[in-house]
This record gives structure tokens, C-alpha cells and sequence, in this order.
């Protein structure tokens, strides 16, 4: 048989691969289009009502659709599809009790694996796809209406979770609604809230008000607003209001006075144990129950940590926490290591410290703080490259380590980890090698600000699509600078310090997404190179950092309506190349330790 020259190469290709190796050559391909590209074919399908093995009958609508694809998204059409039900064999099939719109925009999400939730298609999605047992979209609904929540809303928003099991909604809900009784109680759902979830709010020992007398007066005016047919349910509701921590002023002057409560024997009765309790303070040890117990309102707020950095000549391993309720810096755990150039970012509230230099080698372990129990734990997993003027932030529950240097070289090397797997992975490499650079998320981005190559500090910047697993430039800042501040405020872009060519940097500028523009703002007090830069309560404020002869402990807060930098006490430690966290945290979570 006469070979072709291809078939020769062929042969002989086969010949030396078998020869070398004992296994044969393989190549698994896996494609990342074909799921998209599927799925839009399909899609397609269904527009043109081509193939379709099924029409919904959903009010007035008639939607066309696959079986295979209702059955592959949906366990309540997968039980109606393969079971014995009669709509197995049905090609036309009638959908009950559910919103004829919100139906489509699910059978479109099963093609397309998108939805836009919003304000007016919400409160019809939600059951729909609770009714199709589509988690997913459950989740999300539930999301956006955790984003939603507000005083004048929060109790239909809890009423609703309660109606469609959405537990974590509902104790989203039932904490705002304790968290902001005080605005609650003066909504006009409050008024019309039924009496068992009205005593189900202000039996809460979390219930967040100045005095006890805010939780009567809220009784009474839920009381008269509709007092023909709720007079009856004084006595039930008012058992719940702690009647002895009242004033006795109040408790007599105003309580005891009413009418309402003069005219009911079990609410004279309940009247006069809160007199006992306040006339005999020797009895009160016999006295104690639910009516006694002080309310203990549960109040959110952040508390900004600085972590290591250099002092002194040395690296070290300090972590001290700032309160801005109480105005003060306190030690708390140190971490096992002495870390310069750590990079820090929260995450689920823990505090990561990650990588940075010991004052003797560079770093890959990672560290976690748990403010709850003041300690630090090493039990995460460490990065893949030792790291120190690195930066670090979280985008979309992931923690990113951007950058820095390893002894050796600078890094565009970017990796990211997973709490719940305990591993960190490599994502796209940044087009620049930037070691010192200043890291923050914006608008679903991860930013990487200036830092220096190797070389020279900076002015480029470049951000990162999760979705596309790719890093494009953004304009750069007006000033090169490495060893800065970087941080989201009133949804802007700030960078703050740090160094240029030739010295430490007080100035500053902003990014705007939204034209692509750099714009200086004021100069801070003092230049400040290896700074932190947080947002604590709403107020920027720039920590530490070295001023070219001394390091600071001293902290900055910038007023934009202003434009102005004012200084705001200082910590106990100086520190440069330091990290800061902000976590958001309870009043009793803060007076733990």
C-alpha cells in the first residue's frame, strides 16, 4: 500500500510517542463557551416556539418551553415531569396561583441564568420561585430585600419572610425592626401590625429604645388606633411592657392615670407590681422576671484595627483596636508574627493578616483575628509566594493578595482565597509588577493603585473583572506614588501619601468611575509614606505612616464638604507599612474582652 508523506510523519509520530511512553497520548479538552453557547441556542429554540414539548398556562399567557430544561433547573417541574402525575403527559399545563409575569421571568432565567430583581417584581418572584423551588432566585430576592430594608418597611418586609419561610430574612428583618424600634413604632405599619407579632417586637430583650417608657407610649398608640376592636387586647399586649423599669413619675403620673389601664383589673394589677417593685428595692431579689430584666439593645458599629508595621527600627506584632463611641485605643491579641508590609482586609468580620517581612525573611503564612474572642488563629492555609508591600481586599466573599515583592523580585502575581475551602488560587497576573501598591473594590472591581516596579513608584492603575478573570488599565493618578493609602468613600476612589522618587507625600486625589477622572483634593497634615487608609463610621481617616524623619502613630480625618485633613488622637504604637481592618461589630461583641 502506498503511504502519503503526511502518513509516514503520521506513523512515525505514533511510533516514537508509543516507543517513549508506555500510555497513549491524550488530550481532554473542556470547553468553556459550550454551556453559554447551549444554552442560547436553546433559548433561541423557544422564542421560535421550535421543538417545544410544553406550554405553561399561566394566567393569560401561554409559555412555550422544553421539558429537559424546566426538569434540569427546576426540582418542582422535574417531580411533574418524570413522576406519575398526569402533566407528565400533558402538553398543555396549567399553572395556578402564580404571577403570570413572574412566572416568565423565571422560565427566562432557565435559559439565560439571569433576572433582574427590583423594587416592582419582588413581592410575585419571590413565591413563584419559592412554588419551583428555585433556591437561587430565592436567595437573591431575599438579598435585595435585606438591601431594601428601612423603618417606614421592615415590618411588611418581616411579615413577608415570615408568609414564605425565608428564615434568614426574617432575622435580618427582626433585627433591623429591634435595631430602629424607635423610628419603627412611628410607621404606619406599626399601627397596624396584628397584636401576636406586636408582642412578639417588644417582648424582645434586644429591643433598642432610651427607656421603657418609649415601649408603653408605642402600646398605646397601636392601642387607639383602632380602640373598638383592640381594647380588648390591652391586658395580652400590655404584660410585655416592662412596667417595672419605668419611673415612678411616669409610672404613676401617666400609666396609673390612664383611663384605658384604670378601667381593666389585670392591667391595675400588673400596675401595682411594678409599684411594689419601686416602693420595696429589699424585695426586688423576689421579685425578678421577665418584666424586670433590663432590655440590652444590641448597637452596630465599626471599629477600625491597626495591625503591625515597622516601629522603633524593628517589625512588630502589636494589633490595637479604635472604638470612635468610646474615643479610645486599646491593645488586644497580638499576632503570632512580627509583620511589616502586611497586607489586612475583613472578611465574614474576621480580620486577616496576610504575608508581610518578620524583620529577617518574607512571610507566606496568613494569620486570622476573630474580635469576638480577641485571638488569633494560624489555621489558614498560607499563600503560594512569600509576600510583604502587598495588597489585600475582598471582592464577592473572596480575599485577594495583589502584588508585593518575595526577596528576590517584584510580583504582578495575584491570588485569591476561599474561606469556605480553606485555599488560596491563582487568578490572572496584572499587567504590571507593583510591590507597595494600594488595593480597594469599587462598583464590582478589584483596583490595583500605583506601588513601584521594581524601579520607580507609579502613577498607573489597573482593576480587575472577576467575571472575566482579566486586568485593564484605568487612567492614571496625577501623582506616582508607592507605599499609599487607597480606600472607597461616598463611592469614590482615594489615594492618599505615600512615596515618589524622592520623598514622603502629604498630597491626595480621588478616582471617579463614572467620568474616569483623577482629581486632586486637599493635602493631608502630614506626609505619610506606608500609611493605612479605612472607612470608620462613615468618616476617611488615614493612619500612621512615616514622615521621612519620624514614624507616626498619630491618625488624619478628612472632611469632604470641607475639604480639609484635621488630626483625630493616636494610637499607642507607631507604625509604618502597617495594616488596617474595619469591622463591623455589636455593643456586646465589643465588651467581650
Amino acid at each position: 500500500m502506498l503511504r502519503t508523506p503526511d502518513a509516514v510523519r503520521s506513523v512515525s509520530l505514533v511510533d516514537a510517542s508509543s516507543q517513549a511512553c508506555s500510555q497513549p497520548a491524550r488530550l481532554v479538552y473542556t470547553s468553556d463557551k459550550h454551556p453559554r453557547q447551549t444554552l442560547e441556542a436553546m433559548n433561541l429554540l423557544r422564542r421560535h416556539r421550535e421543538l417545544c414539548d410544553v406550554v405553561l398556562l399561566v394566567g393569560c399567557r401561554q409559555i412555550y418551553a422544553h421539558r429537559v430544561v424546566l426538569s434540569a433547573c427546576s426540582p418542582y417541574f422535574h417531580a411533574m415531569f418524570t413522576g406519575e402525575l398526569s402533566e407528565a403527559r400533558q402538553s398543555d399545563i396549567q399553572i395556578r396561583d402564580v404571577d403570570e409575569t413572574a412566572m416568565e421571568l423565571l422560565i427566562e432565567f432557565a435559559y439565560t441564568a439571569q433576572v433582574t430583581v427590583e423594587e416592582s417584581n419582588v413581592q410575585a418572584l419571590l413565591p413563584a420561585a419559592c412554588l419551583l423551588q428555585l433556591a437561587e432566585i430565592q436567595e437573591t430576592c431575599c438579598e435585595f430585600l435585606k438591601r431594601q430594608l428601612d423603618p417606614s418597611n421592615c415590618l411588611g418586609i418581616r411579615a413577608f419572610a415570615d408568609t414564605h419561610a425565608c428564615q434568614e430574612l426574617l432575622r435580618v428583618a427582626d433585627r433591623f425592626t429591634q435595631h430602629n424600634f424607635q423610628e419603627v413604632m412611628e410607621s404606619e405599619e406599626f399601627l397596624l401590625l396584628p397584636a401576636a407579632q406586636l408582642t412578639e417586637i417588644i417582648s424582645s430583650d434586644e429591643l433598642n429604645v432610651r427607656s421603657e417608657e418609649q415601649v408603653y407610649t408605642a402600646v398605646l398608640a397601636w392601642l387607639r388606633h383602632d380602640l373598638p376592636q383592640r381594647r380588648i387586647l390591652l391586658p395580652q399586649v400590655l404584660q410585655h411592657v416592662r412596667l417595672p423599669l419605668l419611673t415612678p413619675k411616669f409610672l404613676v403620673g401617666t400609666v396609673g392615670s390612664d383611663l384605658l389601664i384604670k378601667s381593666d383589673e389585670v392591667c391595675r394589677d400588673l400596675v401595682d407590681e411594678a409599684k411594689n417593685y419601686l416602693l420595696l428595692p429589699q424585695e426586688r431579689p423576689l421579685m425578678q422576671g421577665p418584666r424586670t430584666r433590663p432590655r440590652k439593645p444590641v448597637h452596630c458599629g465599626e471599629v477600625l484595627f491597626a495591625v503591625g508595621g515597622w516601629c522603633s527600627g524593628d517589625a512588630i506584632s502589636s494589633v490595637e483596636r479604635y472604638d470612635p463611641r468610646s474615643h479610645d485605643w486599646r491593645m488586644v491579641a497580638s499576632m503570632a508574627k512580627r509583620r511589616c508590609g502586611v497586607g489586612v482586609a475583613v472578611l465574614d468580620d474576621l480580620l486577616y493578616a496576610v504575608g508581610g517581612h518578620d524583620g529577617s525573611s518574607y512571610l507566606n503564612s496568613v494569620e486570622r483575628y476573630d474580635p469576638k474572642t480577641n485571638q488569633w488563629t494560624g489555621a489558614v492555609a498560607p499563600t503560594s509566594t512569600c509576600r510583604t508591600s502587598v495588597g489585600v481586599a475582598v471582592l464577592n466573599g473572596l480575599l485577594y493578595a495583589v502584588g508585593g515583592q518575595d526577596g528576590v523580585s517584584c510580583l504582578n502575581i495575584v491570588e485569591r482565597y476561599d474561606p469556605k475551602e480553606n485555599k488560596w488560587s491563582r487568578v490572572a497576573s496584572m499587567m504590571t509588577r507593583r510591590l507597595g501598591v494600594a488595593v480597594a473594590v469599587l462598583g464590582g472591581f478589584l483596583y490595583a493603585v500605583g506601588g513601584s516596579d521594581g524601579t520607580s513608584p507609579l502613577n498607573t492603575v489597573e482593576r480587575f473583572s472577576p467575571q472575566e478573570n482579566r486586568w485593564l488599565p484605568v487612567p492614571p493618578m496625577g501623582t506616582r506614588r508607592k507605599h499609599l493609602g487607597c480606600a472607597v468613600y461616598q463611592e469614590l476612589l482615594y489615594a492618599v501619601g505615600g512615596r515618589d522618587d524622592s520623598t514622603e507625600l502629604s498630597s491626595a486625589e480621588r478616582y471617579n468611575p463614572r467620568t474616569s477622572q483623577w482629581t486632586a483634593v486637599v493635602a493631608m497634615i502630614s506626609r505619610r509614606s506606608g500609611v493605612g487608609l479605612a472607612v470608620v463610621n462613615s468618616q476617611l481617616m488615614a493612619v500612621g505612616g512615616f514622615d521621612g524623619t519620624t514614624y507616626l502613630k498619630t491618625i488624619e480625618v478628612y472632611d469632604p464638604d470641607a475639604n480639609t485633613w484635621r488630626l483625630y488622637g493616636g494610637m499607642n504604637y507607631r507604625r509604618l507599612g502597617g495594616g488596617v481592618g474595619v469591622v463591623k461589630m455589636t455593643q456586646c461583641e465589643s465588651h467581650i474582652w
